[in-house]
């Protein structure tokens, strides 16, 4: 878990994200929550639950992007999933529960990656030992194996081609076991029942020595990890610093003038409740409890409220931000002012065709002002449209960019007009087409 004070997770945040300082805060305070929860006693500790988010605002302002990088920022499980992808339980789809065998998965993906790096030592210890067998074949006296170690660690042998038995993990069929609350609980593979009883199977493969290491060394990493301890630490990082990313969230708001069954929308909504509130969940690898685990959902809500949201699931979000709409000089600054903003993307595209490209600040004027003219004019689709506008900008360069090695292009604002001023024309035009 970070221990990232709040001021240092916005600072970190605003090297990304233009703006919506209320939605970085709101974040950063419940994930240095997350840190605090873990100093109190154990008594307290479990009494202490987290306060879920609930950020509203129009699409393309930053939501989703939030979701993005506070996920590399955690390092503690998180899943971002879209509300739009379950059903009812007891209908044909996935049912709100895989949201937590989906966030297990994700931390026995951390508690993997960190013991790997424990026992990495020894792991290329004995992935060394494998690579010289199939170099020399097990059977070489030590003066051979000695020899070829030298020339292995100087990297003399990157490029030879070899022959090594790995683990075969594939060719087994699975299946769900009927019946079972959620109907994915299982997933059960044969390979995992039988592979005890039958042995590790395993096949040949031809690598080169430099792709063989890597290979080799996360299958000897996995054999010096005891897979029982490994869950159970997964288990716990799950229960007590999980974050759950739910988006989309307006999109299973029930409609007063939709008629039938709500598969998807009131009846997930029902099912959410006691998944955010706090229950027990059977995965494969034992069972989960959600009571500590973080929410945070997200929704552009341009045709329903969250009023529409079932009282009970809005008692469940309790902290609310709004996150703007994008102005000018926004659109001004997202072009220009985050670390891998979109100016510095397309340049850097470009270079490596050895095009230099330049914008001049009254192309970046031009621009935001297209994108706020487009977006006013047609649907406001937020930030991404710059994406629309940059692309056409950029059109004849891309596309002749490999016969115009070493050339410098400057964009100007009469540049940006000349290949960009049909989209502004006829974005009225869109309101007529059926």
């Amino acid at each position: 878990m970070t221990a990232f004070s709040p001021r240092e997770i916005v600072s970190e945040l605003d090297r990304h994200i233009v703006g919506q300082s209320d939605a970085k805060r709101a974040v950063a305070i419940a994930l240095r929550n997350r840190w605090r929860r873990q100093q109190l006693d154990e008594d307290m500790r479990e009494e202490v639950l987290p306060k879920n988010i609930l950020m509203i605002g129009p699409t393309g302002v930053g939501k989703t992007e939030i979701s993005r990088r506070l996920a590399k920022l955690a390092n503690a499980p998180f899943i971002k999933i879209e509300a739009t992808k379950f059903t009812e339980v007891g209908y044909v789809g996935r049912d709100v529960e895989q949201i937590v065998r989906d966030l297990i998965e994700t931390g026995i993906g951390l508690v993997r990656d960190t013991k790997r790096k424990e026992v990495s030592a020894r792991a290329h210890v004995n992935a060394e030992e494998r690579v010289i067998d199939a170099l020399v074949g097990p059977g070489a006296g030590s003066a051979t194996r000695e020899s070829f170690r030298k020339k292995l660690r100087a990297n003399e042998l990157n490029d030879k081609e070899i022959e090594i038995q790995v683990a075969d993990s594939g060719g087994m069929p699975s299946f769900e076991i009927p019946g079972m609350p959620g109907s994915q609980v299982g997933m059960i593979n044969l390979s995992d029942m039988l592979g005890k009883a039958l042995g590790q199977r395993t096949r040949s493969r031809k690598v080169t020595v430099e792709d063989s290491f890597e290979i080799l060394m996360a299958e000897e990493s996995d054999k010096l990890i005891d897979d029982d301890m490994m869950i159970q630490e997964a288990i716990r990082n799950v229960e007590n610093n999980g974050i759950v990313f739910l988006d989309e969230i307006d999109k299973i708001c029930a409609r007063s003038d939709r008629a039938g069954a709500d598969v998807s929308r009131e009846g997930v909504q029902r099912d959410l409740l006691p998944l955010i509130e706090g229950t027990t969940v059977g995965t494969k690898y034992g069972p989960v409890k959600t009571d500590h685990i973080l929410f945070i959902a997200s929704g552009a809500f341009h045709i329903a409220k969250p009023s529409d949201l079932l009282p009970e699931l809005q008692g469940r979000l309790p902290i609310r931000v709004e996150l703007r709409a994008l102005t000018r000089e926004d659109f001004r600054r997202i072009l220009t002012e985050p670390k891998a903003c979109l100016i510095n993307q397309y340049v850097a595209l470009m270079k490596t065709e050895g095009v230099t490209l330049e914008f001049t600040e009254d192309a970046i004027d031009a621009i935001a002002d297209i994108a706020v003219e487009v977006n006013t004019s047609v649907e406001n689709i937020g930030a991404r449209r710059l994406m629309t506008v940059m692309e056409r900008i950029l059109d004849d360069i891309s596309f002749g960019a490999s016969d115009r090695n070493g050339e410098a292009v400057t964009i100007d604002a009469s540049y940006v007009r000349e290949h960009i001023g049909d989209l502004a024309k006829n974005a009225d035009l869109s309101k007529f087409i059926l």
